[in-house]
């Protein structure tokens, strides 16, 4: 399932170009090896005080057969939806272009037709068929300048058109705002979707199968196929592996999936009395932190990748669970009913001093950390019959809700530039994964099939 990328050299006149090679298939998302700048690029502005407007035409297809049209259709569609996501450009709707006339190639652009619409930047891309797979054009236009300010050549498989458009998406984003764009991340999650329930040790519950998808919910696929409970899903560090909980053998343990090579590890040695369950990784992945009774209490303990350097963080006749890392690594946040009712603590890595408490009121529940700049800790808080997601910013102490009772919200989880969170909303009915800012803009719902619960987005 790995994804290979490759560089060539694209010569270009006024500015950086590269040709990325890239080979359809599995979840591997390894960006492609771009190439150094040998000019000066250039940055496309707005008015002031407003994000440049920026248009995404279809993209034209030099090959006539109808996949080569239906790839260059795709990319441009995606790549729209990619770029609008961030919020960095305003996308101008796809459904004013009517009356400007269709591209014939690369370098042939209306500008003076594009300048009418508003459009601030322009981007034109190009599809043709090869012996091989397909090559794609793209060129990101200055409309008033009517320089090109971006410029990339990939060939690849056509049977995986989104990677192309996500790749570029990321790369515009970086080029023009230094942006580390998610397009090209995805979703874990747990769903019941297959509507089965467990025969056996443990009967008459709902099966829960692990999936992964795009991060805006596309290439949904099944990554568990044991026809048990298997729930609380989260990324390593490097996108190759998903620790989940597992009642496959009857009591929960935790599994790590290595899903590019096939295995499976069980590194917290789980038993019928030593039951393990809700893991966390570190921030460098070396690291896994997870909830266990092996001490005859819900505690929370610390455990290299391979279960060895088994650590104990909590001591406490109270219930501690769900931790989550700090993005250095050093301070673990968890959830704690030692008041009465559960709240979100925080600790050292290594469990020395007493942990501190950062929720206030309610029942607050699954702390997850934001990774940096942004140092500031969401989760779950009750606030009626159901839960709101609220955000702790850990420098100020104050606390701000993205979410007002539409449904009960939780298990919040951000994404790797921490400028989104996924999160599970019953406010369309059943249990569902949503994605929205963590200024509580840009909502988008991701799942439509059975329920689904706890998502977590890959690096």
């Amino acid at each position: 399932m790995t994804r290979t990328l490759s560089l060539v050299t694209l010569a270009t006149s006024m500015l950086a170009g590269a040709v990325v090679v890239l080979a359809a298939g599995g979840a591997a998302q390894t960006p492609p090896q771009v190439q150094q700048p040998s000019v000066v690029e250039l940055t496309i502005s707005g008015e002031p005080g407003s994000p440049p407007r920026f248009a995404v035409p279809d993209f034209v297809a030099l090959s006539n057969d109808a996949e080569t049209v239906s790839v260059a259709q795709t990319i441009g569609q995606v790549l729209w939806d990619d770029l609008a996501f961030e919020r960095e450009f305003y996308l101008i709707p796809r459904d004013t272009y009517r009356s400007i006339p269709a591209a014939r190639g690369i370098a042939d652009v209306p500008f003076d037709r594009w300048r009418e619409l508003g459009a601030d930047g322009v981007v034109v891309g190009t599809v043709q068929r090869t012996d091989t797979g397909i090559q794609v054009q793209v060129r990101l236009y200055n409309v008033r300048s009517r320089a090109s300010v971006f410029a990339k050549e990939y060939t690849g498989s056509a049977a995986n058109p989104r990677l192309f458009a996500h790749t570029i998406a990321d790369e515009v984003h970086l080029q023009q705002r230094g942006l580390r764009g998610v397009a090209r991340t995805k979703l874990t999650f747990s769903s019941d979707r297959d509507g089965l329930r467990l025969q056996g040790p443990i009967a008459n519950r709902d099966i829960k199968e692990i999936y992964i998808a795009d991060y805006d919910g596309a290439n949904q696929r099944r990554v568990t196929v044991n026809r048990a409970l298997n729930i609380f899903p989260v990324w390593s560090a490097d996108g190759r592996s998903i620790a989940y909980t597992s009642y496959r053998r009857g009591y929960p343990d935790i599994y790590i999936s290595n899903i590019f090579q096939g295995t499976l590890e069980t590194p917290a040695g789980g038993t019928d009395r030593v039951h393990n369950w809700l893991s966390a990784w570190s921030p460098d992945g070396s690291r896994i932190a997870f909830t266990t009774n092996r001490d005859g209490n819900s505690e929370i303990y610390v455990m290299n990748r391979d279960g060895s350097g088994l650590r104990r963080l909590t001591n406490h006749p109270a219930i501690d669970s769900t931790p989550t890392w700090s993005p250095a690594g050093n301070e673990v946040a968890f959830t704690s009913d030692r008041t009465g009712a559960p709240q979100i603590y925080v600790v050292s890595a290594d469990g020395v001093g007493s942990p501190r408490r950062v929720s206030e009121g309610g029942y607050a529940d699954r702390p997850t950390w934001a990774p940096a700049p942004f140092n500031e800790i969401a989760y779950a808080l009750r606030t009626g019959p159901g839960y709101d997601i609220e955000i702790y910013d850990v420098a100020s102490r104050e606390r701000r809700r993205i979410t007002f009772g539409e449904g009960s919200n939780e298990s919040p989880a951000y994404s790797p530039n921490g400028r989104h969170l996924a999160f599970t909303s019953t406010r369309r009915g059943r249990v569902q994964v949503f994605t929205i800012g963590r200024d509580g803009r840009g909502l988008r719902q991701v799942t439509t099939q059975g329920n689904n619960y706890t998502p977590n987005w890959s690096q």
